[in-house]
């Protein structure tokens, strides 16, 4: 049964300054937070084509695979821009209703279904896989994995090197926590 580490990237200055991503570089504190961090034991590593995704892998000292279907929400028009900066009436129906897309990019659904697709095609075999992603790509893949309604995507809180471990196969995904150092 195959094992998926999913691995949010290290810190940039949007996740620090509630602003929207766009594929800006690690900032200095994603940096530091990459040298007290420990890589998980795999057999492949894939990552998200993002610059700080890109970054982060290379940080751990491996090679790996992109996959585009790893890549970060489509924020539209709100990429870059800080969350105060947002009409409020948009970001409201935005957080309320997963199929909305107010900024013109992805809704919360077609995040879900892309992401529940990649899952799908896991394959049912032993790998250990570590995948390097965005932290609305490792919530949307808990959600999935729980199969839980889109509704739940905004009550999984993923922060900077956090990491989701599933195991099992494609459809059948059991969520396995993180254990403390030994």
């Amino acid at each position: 049964m195959p094992r998926l580490f999913l691995v949010a990237h290290a810190s940039t200055c949007a996740t620090e300054q509630a602003r929207f991503p766009c594929d800006e570089p690690l900032s200095d504190r994603g940096r530091r937070e990459l040298e007290r961090a420990s890589a998980p034991v795999v057999d492949r590593w894939v990552c998200a084509p993002e610059r700080r995704t890109v970054d982060t892998v290379h940080a751990f000292g491996f090679p790996a695979e992109i996959d585009p279907a790893l890549r970060e929400l489509d924020y539209g028009t709100w990429a870059g821009s800080a969350m105060d900066d947002v009409p409020e009436s948009e970001l409201e129906e935005w957080l309320t209703d997963p199929a909305a897309a107010p900024h013109g990019g992805e809704s919360v659904e077609d995040l879900l279904g892309r992401v529940y697709t990649w899952l799908a095609a896991q394959g049912d075999g032993y790998e250990r896989v570590a995948a390097v992603t965005h932290p609305a790509v490792v919530r949307a893949a808990t959600v999935c994995a729980l199969d839980a309604p889109a509704a739940a995507f905004w009550r999984v809180d993923v922060r900077p090197l956090d990491v989701v471990r599933l195991h099992g196969r494609p459809g059948r995904w059991t969520l396995r926590p993180n254990r403390f150092p030994r």
